[in-house]
């Protein structure tokens, strides 16, 4: 055992270095030949990974407080309990997480194959048939929302940031936060209402009307987060900036974007995920079908999330094929989400301002 010297002179004992990790990890095999046992007695259905994380980070909690308690006594085996209960919690927020990606994938990949990429549900009834067709719809309705909000947002944080005082941007700053909180379905209400109206056509359904509607829902958090990084910026790279003559647009341009643009476009990427996993507006002013549908103007545009709960909610009179398109469709929203953010980083490493070495 290494030994610690104190203030007195007296020399206290103290675990080993590495018994910290050591001992998590000797609890987690415990718990995994304990849930062995129950499962191989048949007193669960399923092996059950999620229960032998949680339990095992429990079991080390307790026995990291003990152990420590008896070798380095009370003082420092609190500090190691608090830890461990600061661990236990992270752990415990991490578990949810693991699970939905753990069973999305076992469900997901019993349809991950060419068929699925490369077919529609057209003239489809049974096993077969694939999600081309809202792989495509997600991605055009997606980039189509992107266009509308990002320069809406981002013009809109500059003005709140560079130039905005008084009554309107307190105005302006009052509607993006109540905008935080519209529900999703108010704003498929609203855009299906609005092309109705210019239409003149009840029944209206695009892919269009469905990119405005999940706008409604981007442009706040792209305002929010690119406000934020904005205000950032120290005020001195300005003010030299000013100092040389140039004009505070050009500031803007040239010294205050290029620093903020690494939290910006996480600020974007975050608000494009938070958008194309939705469901309710997308049902209601983009409508479904099982065909494939390129123009984004005219026509029924089906997404991924609408396509997995289509799937999931009418399977049909052998529900097997349809839940497992219904998975793969998620497996692949998740995917395009992961793809999605690790091009935003990226982007925000290649186009960051570089720092004297």
């Amino acid at each position: 055992m290494a030994s610690a010297v104190i203030g007195s002179g007296v020399r206290r004992a103290s675990l080993p270095r590495y018994s910290t990790v050591g001992l998590l990890a000797i609890s987690w095999v415990v718990m995994a030949g304990l849930f062995l046992l129950f499962f191989l007695a048949g007193m669960t259905a399923a092996y059950n990974l999620v229960g032998v994380v949680f339990f095992g980070t429990v079991l080390w909690g307790v026995a990291i407080w003990v152990l420590s308690f008896i070798v380095e006594g009370s003082r420092k085996a609190k500090d190691r309990l608090v830890t461990a209960l600061v661990s236990t919690a992270f752990v415990i927020a991490l578990l949810p997480l693991v699970s939905l990606v753990e069973t999305v994938v076992q469900r997901g990949l019993a349809r991950f194959d060419a068929g699925f990429f490369t077919e529609s549900m057209r003239n489809i009834v049974g096993p077969g048939g694939g999600g081309i067709h809202a792989i495509v719809g997600t991605l055009e309705i997606t980039l189509g929302a992107a266009v509308i909000s990002v320069p809406v947002g981002l013009l809109s944080a500059i003005y709140l940031v560079e130039y905005g005082r008084g009554g309107i941007a307190r105005a302006i700053t009052f509607l993006v936060d109540v905008m935080t909180g519209i529900p999703s379905i108010v704003a498929g209400l609203f855009a299906f209402a609005l092309f109705s109206l210019i239409t003149g056509n009840p029944g209206y359904r695009s892919g269009f009307g469905g990119s405005v509607a999940l706008s409604l829902l981007m442009i706040p958090i792209v305002v929010r987060a690119s406000e934020e990084m904005l205000k950032l910026v120290p005020n001195e790279l300005r003010e030299a900036s000013y100092a040389l003559g140039v004009p505070r647009w050009l500031t803007i341009l040239k010294v205050v974007l290029p620093t903020a643009l690494a939290g910006i476009v996480t600020g974007v990427t975050l608000a494009i995920a938070r958008v194309i996993g939705e469901t309710a507006p997308l049902l209601l002013v983009a409508g479904y079908t099982t065909s494939m549908n390129y123009d984004l103007f005219n026509g029924p545009m089906v997404t991924l999330p609408v396509f997995s709960y289509t799937q999931y909610a009418q399977p049909g009179v052998d529900p097997t094929p349809s839940l497992d398109r219904a998975w793969t469709a998620a497996l692949v929203l998740i995917l395009l989400v992961l793809l999605l953010n690790l091009v935003a980083r990226l982007i925000a490493r290649f186009f960051s301002p570089k720092l004297p070495a």
